[in-house]
């Protein structure tokens, strides 16, 4: 009797939970704007280790933090996300500074004659405020390329919005240019340092200086006049998180200057002749809150008539390959690396 009554009581209770699940819904106003409530599963196609994150609980509570709490906060995360990389890709670290601007050095502890002569420039994410990955992303690409790998601590707004980071890097990259022949150099970064990548290759051209041989846009976007559909779904961890329904014209104040066009073909390079450009991989996934931007990117590289090639994974979320306990981030890793040995001193 006592099991008859254990079991009524389960099944009582798994039918109210699914009971207060909310049920898919849909009503789309007549401008177009959707209001909607989907259920969507873990996928089965992801490691159980991306299955484990998906998992995590993240507050929607707002975080307020003050640019210095995000700041340092970031720099501590930095160092020890960077830390665990380097347990798995053993390399060495120094700092120093290139035509003025601050930089670190990432070198694998060995390297082949062959790529001795070939230089690899990171531009780190972070919103243009905070370095949230000048280590994460330069490790694992170092170690698994044996090639140097410059990491640029390009100035950060507000104190120093656009186009302060651009022209660290333009300068980084004209001194570069003195030791280093263009087809040796590789320029990459994650979201804010995917943007600037696009960036610098727009003012690189304009400048009508020598292209890179290839560069990497991962979670990154080619307009800043405007927000793309993921950003409207998807917070920095995908689904969890405190998410701001996107504004049309909502755009990064304190990086772009208010006497900016937000549509400046440098800026906003979708904007800019894009032909001519070097091979480009783009890297997002399914639940990244810049999935739209690096798509709509990418498609204007094609329209140009340039080499691109996309790479979308599934269901993880904004610059999943930061974290280093993943099976996805390590194949992400080998894809950027495989494509610079692919195309560097070519």
């Amino acid at each position: 009797m006592r099991n008859l009554l254990t079991i009524s009581l389960i099944l009582l209770a798994n039918t109210a939970a699914h009971a207060q699940q909310p049920a898919d819904s849909s009503h789309i106003a007549q401008d177009g704007t959707a209001t909607v409530t989907r259920i969507v599963p873990v996928p089965t196609t992801i490691s159980p280790e991306a299955q484990k994150s998906l998992a995590r609980v993240v507050s929607d509570a707002p975080t307020n933090q003050s640019l210095e709490e995000r700041r340092t906060s970031t720099d501590k995360w930095q160092a020890g996300a960077g830390e665990a990389f380097r347990k798995l890709y053993p390399v060495n670290l120094s700092t120093s500074t290139i035509a003025g601007v601050p930089v670190r050095v990432i070198t694998p502890q060995t390297m082949g004659p062959d790529k001795q002569d070939r230089v690899l420039i990171n531009l780190h994410g972070g919103g243009f405020n905070s370095d949230s990955g000048s280590l994460t992303e330069s490790i694992p690409v170092a170690y698994l390329t044996r090639t140097k790998v410059i990491a640029v601590l390009y100035r950060l707004a507000p104190e120093h919005p656009f186009p302060a980071a651009l022209d660290d890097v333009i300068s980084l990259y004209k001194d570069l240019l003195k030791t280093y022949k263009p087809g040796n150099i590789g320029i990459y970064g994650t979201s804010a340092g995917a943007i600037l990548t696009a960036e610098v290759t727009a003012k690189l051209k304009q400048l009508h200086l020598p292209l890179p041989a290839a560069t990497g846009i991962f979670s990154g976007m080619g307009d800043l006049s405007q927000v793309g559909d993921s950003i409207a779904i998807y917070a920095l961890n995908g689904f969890a998180g405190h998410l701001d329904p996107p504004k049309q014209g909502d755009h990064n104040s304190e990086y772009i200057p208010a006497n900016l066009d937000p549509k400046d073909p440098v800026l906003s390079p979708v904007y800019a002749d894009l032909t001519g450009l070097p091979p480009t991989l783009f890297i997002t996934s399914t639940r990244d809150l810049l999935l739209s931007g690096t798509t709509i990117l990418h498609r204007a590289y094609l329209r140009a008539g340039n080499q691109s090639d996309l790479v979308v994974f599934e269901a993880l979320p904004h610059a999943f390959w930061n974290n280093p306990t993943l099976p996805e981030t390590k194949e992400a890793h080998e894809l950027m690396s495989h494509f610079f040995d692919q195309h560097l001193g070519k």
